[in-house]
């Protein structure tokens, strides 16, 4: 196959040595022109993708921003033609996919949104790797839900990367749910560590902290674009738990044990509930 990479950061890096490594062929483009001509030099691409080489590919991955993909989408768009299955990356659904789906059908190829459930703290194409995904869930948001033969070509296309199981939503339900699981996390792991205790935790702390602070470290221009992008369900996430804080808050204030105690029990019920032991 001859695949298509926008964007050689994590995402797109980790796609490209992926399918590199299953013996396929890499077209790739890149903001930076130094790295693509890094990832050419390291054999992680073989070539440059442009207008007039688009068309070859059987797959084409948007691993950038949003905002910058679907600029990218509605430059390229005209030259796309009808081979290519042009699949998103992003980490919000609304916006991209109400700006690429009417693109789709003017100009007639196939696109999808995606997001592949994997990643690190860490960016950038020197910390890619060929099996970043494997095993990891893939969320796919097709235009329509009943067409199957698309569905599989979207698996067979993605089967060199290795991922784990797919999962097909709406992008209304994907955001919904990435607020929680995803973006959730990134604010309160970023929040956690501002306090002024973090600078002399050391001989203190243990895994605990490493898995609360973990996300801290992220990349705050990507993340600020998906935050506000996606701001109505995150917020709706944030008030909740700023609810439940309040309510650990207002029990140790009142000295209150057995309110306390009952608090921290139906979070550990919950745990249960969701997850298991």
């Amino acid at each position: 196959m001859t695949i298509g990479i926008v964007g050689l950061g994590l995402i797109g890096g980790s796609f490209a040595k992926a399918y590199k490594e299953a013996g396929h062929r890499v077209l790739a483009w890149n903001r930076s022109r130094s790295v693509l001509d890094f990832a050419l030099m390291a054999g992680d691409a073989d070539g440059e993708l442009t207008k007039e080489s688009v068309a070859d590919c059987d797959l084409v991955l948007l691993c950038i921003y949003p905002q910058a993909s679907i600029d990218w989408l509605k430059d390229m768009a005209p030259y796309i033609g009808r081979k290519p299955l042009v699949i998103d990356c992003c980490g919000t659904k609304r916006v991209v996919c109400a700006a690429c789906f009417p693109l789709a059908v003017q100009y007639g190829f196939t696109y999808l949104g995606g997001h592949p459930m994997a990643g690190t703290h860490n960016s950038g194409l020197k910390y890619a790797r060929a099996n970043l995904y494997r095993g990891a869930p893939m969320v796919i948001v097709p235009p329509v839900f009943d067409d199957i033969e698309l569905l599989d070509r979207v698996k067979a296309l993605l089967a060199p990367v290795g991922f784990g199981r797919f999962s097909v939503t709406t992008a209304q339900k994907h955001d919904a749910m990435i607020a929680f699981t995803s973006q959730m996390a990134h604010v309160v792991s970023n929040a956690y560590v501002k306090s002024p205790t973090a600078s002399v935790h050391k001989g203190f702390s243990a895994g605990s902290y490493k898995d609360l602070t973990r996300v801290a470290w992220l990349n705050a221009p990507m993340w600020a674009e998906l935050f506000m992008e996606n701001k109505d369900y995150l917020l709706g996430e944030l008030n909740t738990l700023i609810d439940n804080l309040s309510a650990y808050k207002a029990a140790m204030e009142n000295n209150d044990r057995d309110e306390l105690t009952r608090l921290l029990e139906e979070g550990k019920r919950r745990k249960e509930e969701v997850d298991g032991r």
